[in-house]
């Protein structure tokens, strides 16, 4: 059966383009948000396919026109914060409105001496690797009736922090890679460099309280009625690439509970 998908595609048009020196351009030192992004945007381009680009607070932030895939874009500064990033709109996850949703993680000097610069680094992944929950629907919610007056709002704004690849595998500093689900299968000029799984956690968090007085935020859990369930992933790289392997990180290895925040931009 063929599979339809941009994926290979556009992971080969970033490989190749980091291979051939094509730098991220800022427009300016103040340019701290959308410098990787315009970088993946180009690189949509070499591809010859159609897009969408999405505004300032849509997601995913690329939407391809004939196929059902879009493209979220992280870009983390190195060395600074990188096993983990803040999600302002939406919950990670491998499927959203119908589409498919890739995550683009790029690297990139945390100081350039100027405003040309190369990706250091590149993962794309399905983002049933960052989280296979497909049915939890972001919204925000607001509550009146606070202060002494009984006028003022509370908003109620989440936002998440997930692990990136960097933070949940290694072998991924300094290369190109690609992380799909295993059922996903490869295509040619396209070597497979490690087979992993992540496992669903005994619980799960369905709501939260907040005292306001005490400033104390306390999460209520379930059972996770899919606990145990294995998720399977491949990682790919294109041929000539490098052959380093890709596995996850042991548990004493996971960094991902950090809250370091230095060097990292938004990420919307």
């Amino acid at each position: 059966m063929v599979q339809h998908t941009t994926i290979f595609d556009v992971f080969g048009c970033c490989a190749d383009a980091i291979r051939d020196g094509k730098m991220i351009r800022r427009e300016t030192r103040q340019d701290k948000e959308f410098h990787f992004q315009n970088w993946f945007r180009a690189r949509l381009t070499d591809s010859k396919m159609h897009f969408e680009a999405g505004g300032r607070n849509s997601y995913p932030d690329f939407r391809m026109v004939e196929f059902t895939d879009g493209y979220e874009v992280k870009g983390l500064a190195y060395p600074g914060r990188e096993v983990n990033y803040d999600c302002n709109s939406q919950v990670p996850s491998g499927i959203h409105n119908g589409r498919t949703i890739y995550y683009v993680f790029g690297r990139y000097p945390a100081a350039p001496d100027g405003n040309a610069y190369p990706v250091l680094d590149l993962v794309i992944c399905h983002g049933d690797f960052l989280n296979a929950d497909h049915e939890y629907v972001h919204k925000n919610r607001n509550i009146k009736g606070f202060g002494s007056y009984g006028d003022i709002m509370i908003r109620d704004r989440k936002m998440y922090v997930a692990p990136t690849p960097f933070g949940l595998a290694t072998g991924v500093a300094h290369t190109q890679t690609l992380i799909l689900p295993a059922g996903v299968r490869g295509r040619r000029g396209f070597r497979e460099v490690g087979r992993f799984v992540r496992v669903e956690a005994e619980r799960i968090v369905v709501a939260y309280t907040f005292d306001l007085r005490r400033n104390t935020l306390v999460p209520r859990t379930i059972s996770n009625p899919n606990a145990g369930r294995l998720h399977e992933f491949r990682a790919w790289r294109k041929y000539g690439g490098s052959r380093e392997p890709v596995e996850m990180r042991k548990p004493a290895d996971d960094l991902s509970g950090s809250d370091d925040k230095h060097g990292q931009e938004s990420c919307e």
